[in-house]
């Protein structure tokens, strides 16, 4: 009995800790990587039986708690690289967010659905059941985006500068390589404007459009 009401009280503390409006920046940064490192940990979890073609719920509960234990060490992480009096603020490959456990949940995230498409691609070249592609091109994706938001948070990753992140403010394309000469560009959105001359008017239309690779080199 004293298990049970020590387990719920502990459960209704956490919840507590990720519903509340935080005023503090700790606090917010505590509730926040715990809150996504658990989904990653989970979807980690998930990933390793369907690898394993498993039904053993095993790896969903050490995902989950491996996952809340290295949110708790983010929300530490965090907090020491802070600068005082500032809001934090990361900048990744692709994705931004206030904590550093965003960048890992949202690049697992892309890897899972990536693998998904990837794997129903080739069970349906194969002329095999998609089901199986979705389970298995999932979980192998899980593991590969979380390999790359590893890189991601601990890597390429810039943080605060004056609130604002220097590659937030300097970004032009979804995905950026910069060195002090070369810079490459992936995926940059543009706004084409083509005037028209008819019936002695000129008019100006606007098309959005993607740019798919830039590079400039400066000597």
């Amino acid at each position: 009995m004293f298990k049970k009401i020590t387990v719920s009280v502990l459960a209704l503390a956490l919840v507590t800790l990720l519903s509340v409006d935080v005023k503090g920046q700790t606090g917010s940064l505590l509730g926040g990587n715990i809150f996504n490192s658990a989904i990653t940990g989970t979807a980690i979890g998930a990933a390793t039986m369907g690898v394993t073609n498993n039904s053993d719920f095993t790896p969903l509960r050490v995902g989950l708690g491996s996952g809340i234990l290295f949110g708790a060490g983010m929300a530490l992480y965090d907090v020491t690289t802070l600068p005082s009096g500032q809001q934090f603020y990361i900048s990744g490959l692709i994705n931004n967010g206030n904590n550093t456990s965003i960048i890992l949940l949202l690049d697992t995230m892309y890897g899972a659905a990536g693998g998904a498409l990837i794997g129903s691609a080739v069970m349906l070249i194969a002329n095999k059941p998609i089901v199986d592609g979705l389970q298995y091109g999932s979980s192998i994706g899980t593991f590969a985006g979380f390999g790359l938001g590893l890189l991601d948070i601990f890597i390429f990753s810039e943080r605060n500068e004056n609130y604002i992140s220097s590659s937030m403010s300097e970004r032009h394309s979804l995905i950026q390589f910069s060195d002090s000469n070369l810079n490459i560009g992936l995926i940059q959105p543009r706004l084409y404007s083509f005037n028209e001359f008819s019936d002695n008017s000129l008019s100006v239309e606007f098309t959005p459009g993607l740019q798919l690779l830039s590079i400039n080199k400066s000597f």
